[in-house]
């Protein structure tokens, strides 16, 4: 059996191999246009960002199983797949303490503004003072704030768990646009007018696409907070820039872009904007901790031996 692991940069080096017979080959990363050559007659693909559509799937005749190695699917068709019979397998379960600690670090580093207050020692501020004490940025405490959940899962959960620890009002958010309300959460509309910091749980589909935009960022409280640990196209970027600048909100806290890599001229990555001390953005990297990569890589392969043995695990199609 042919496996093809087309991004092995992205897992822990060195991950176990399968406990069957079986022809490895590993390329660091893949380009859009070397993945068919690639894949050629190979029975699994290992991918973690890379693309694979219908008319990619239609040059690979002898693949059977997709293993991604992430949560997030959305780069795989999977209507395709099904309708071709190849099984593809997710990761799950694996970020459970790192993206969490993530966005609390965000949220930590935003109201007690950190940013600044390191860059007013930079500067010599505080040399300069003559006081023990400086005033000059304003300190807020997560104890006693709401946060709004947008999404669930483990992830939603764990941050949940985190936030209550910290003294925190919880309030997960119905879907946009519900008719009901499930007992547990609270209207979509609500938790934007009510919550001092909103957290995106969900994963990015046609229905999410879009979902934070400017009359939901104007919608929310001008001190608030928006962290966004999930995917970057679940929030209208340009909206956001406008919602920053303009003070819309309080500051934001992204580790996603919708273009990752993103180019030198994403609006995002403005340098004016990315002085701000209310806006923190970092390279995607909240789910990788050394520990939750090892789970990664560990479920990885477990998923493979599954399908070899005929017992499919984490299946999305």
């Amino acid at each position: 059996m042919r496996i093809v692991q087309l991004e092995g940069d992205f897992v822990v080096p060195g991950m176990r191999r399968p406990a069957f017979a079986h022809d490895w080959v590993e390329y660091g990363q893949t380009r859009p246009d070397e993945v068919v050559e690639r894949l050629a007659g190979a029975a699994i693909a290992l991918i973690n960002k890379v693309r694979l559509d219908a008319a990619t799937l239609d040059r690979l005749p002898d693949l059977k199983m997709i293993a991604v190695a992430a949560t997030g699917t959305n780069c795989v068709d999977l209507a395709a797949c099904k309708a071709r019979g190849i099984v593809v397998s997710n990761i799950r379960g694996y970020a459970v303490h790192t993206v969490p600690e993530h966005v609390m670090s965000l949220l930590l580093a935003l109201t007690r503004n950190l940013v600044a207050w390191r860059e007013t020692v930079i500067a010599g501020g505080w040399q300069k003072s003559g006081q023990w004490c400086l005033f000059d940025h304003p300190i807020r405490d997560l104890h006693g704030a709401t946060l709004g959940l947008i999404g669930g899962g483990t992830l939603g959960n764990g941050v949940a768990r985190l936030a209550e620890a910290f003294g925190m009002r919880v309030l997960r958010a119905e879907r946009k646009g519900a008719t009901t309300v499930r007992a547990g959460y609270t209207a979509f509309d609500d938790v934007l007018a009510q919550a001092d910091a909103i957290s995106l749980h969900c994963p990015l589909t046609p229905e999410t696409q879009g979902l934070i935009g400017e009359t939901e960022l104007r919608a929310m409280r001008a001190s608030a907070l928006l962290i966004n640990t999930a995917r970057g196209g679940i929030v209208d970027e340009a909206a956001l820039v406008r919602a920053l600048r303009e003070g819309w909100i309080g500051g934001a806290g992204f580790d996603v872009l919708t273009a990752e890599p993103p180019a030198a001229d994403h609006p995002l990555l403005d340098p004016a904007l990315l002085a701000l001390p209310n806006f923190l953005l970092t390279p995607h990297v909240a789910w990788s901790s050394r520990p939750a990569m090892q789970t990664l890589a560990d479920q990885l392969v477990d998923n493979i031996e599954a399908f070899a043995a005929g017992t499919p695990r984490n299946r999305v199609a």
